[in-house]
């Protein structure tokens, strides 16, 4: 088919581009035939990236966010589509990107090479239009299950990782993430501090407003603290209404003042729950790690020093 007929079966005006929003990359030398291409895709719905040859269709895709739809010509200058397709897939993307290969080669031999190197399908020219639309259609069915997957994968590690009920740290990762802050520490010499935080009279609060107004005021309290600690210090709910708090690069000298801050910003304002406003207060141990100590050690002194807080009446800081 010559370039003539190819422009004759343009569609005469865009059609609804329906589920068809992946953008796709053309890369492609012959200049009349890559503006057929992105009119057509265009048309269909789709955001277009063109590239002249291949070293800048690899320099395209090396950058953020790169199409995920690639139709690569088999020949073209410099990088030609084979070895972009090996290139593309020593990668190891994720997430993946669904490759057409474009080529004027119809040996059986040569498609085979194609596949072989990483491409996903295959068109011969002269192609039909409505075959390609066909094609890209497929690949875009498979991207869309990859982003399904991707997503429910996401969310399994989220719950895996994480409270369901306040959305911070679970007791698995927030400890898990102690360890990795200890070990930091004691490579780099710096220092660690960790507060146990409870909640004073939890119980009577779910006795007297209901279990759902103790839900509520555990998660206020979790965005509370969350609030008042730095973007790269870790929280987590250790158990029931006790969370535990990970401040890497905090000292001595500087752990009583986030420690209080942290009890200000819980006991200060009243909890707001859907039919009360509870007034909460919280006990604090603290410690700071500066040695080769054991998570399990690091929490048994914070554990001592809450413990401490709680027996000198609540609502305090105790620092061990």
């Amino acid at each position: 088919m010559s370039v003539e007929e190819l422009t004759t079966v343009l569609p005469s005006g865009p059609e609804q581009p329906g589920s068809l929003s992946n953008s796709v990359l053309i890369a492609e030398d012959d200049a009349m035939f890559r503006k057929i291409l992105e009119n057509w895709l265009e048309h269909w719905g789709y955001r277009v990236v063109v590239a002249e040859d291949g070293a800048k269709a690899w320099n395209i895709l090396q950058q953020e966010g790169p199409p995920q739809l690639l139709i690569l010509d088999w020949i073209m200058p410099g990088i030609n589509g084979m070895e972009l397709c090996r290139r593309i897939r020593e990668q190891r993307n994720s997430p993946y990107q669904y490759i057409l290969l474009v080529t004027s080669k119809d040996d059986k031999q040569d498609v085979v090479h194609g596949l072989e190197a990483g491409a996903d399908d295959y068109l011969t020219k002269p192609f039909d239009r409505d075959e390609l639309r066909a094609r890209l259609r497929t690949g875009s069915r498979i991207l869309t299950l990859q982003k399904d997957l991707i997503h429910a994968r996401e969310n399994l590690r989220f719950q895996a990782t994480h409270d369901a009920l306040t959305g911070i740290w679970n007791r698995g990762a927030i400890v898990a993430m102690l360890r990795r802050e200890l070990d930091r520490a004691f490579r780099s010499q710096g220092s660690v501090a960790v507060l146990m935080l409870d909640l004073d009279h939890f119980k009577r609060i779910n006795d007297t407003h209901g279990h759902l107004a103790g839900d509520d005021v555990l998660k206020e309290a979790a965005n509370r603290v969350v609030r008042s600690t730095r973007s790269y210090d870790l929280v987590g709910r250790y158990g029931g209404e006790e969370f535990l708090i990970v401040l890497p690069g905090c000292d001595s000298d500087q752990l009583r003042q986030a420690a209080e801050r942290i009890r200000r910003t819980i006991g200060d304002t009243p909890m707001q729950t859907l039919n009360s406003s509870p007034e909460v207060t919280a006990s604090i141990g603290a410690t700071v790690c500066a040695d080769n100590n054991s998570a399990e050690e690091v929490l048994a002194v914070a554990d001592a020093a809450l413990y401490q807080a709680k027996n000198s009446g609540r609502d305090r800081v105790a620092i061990l």
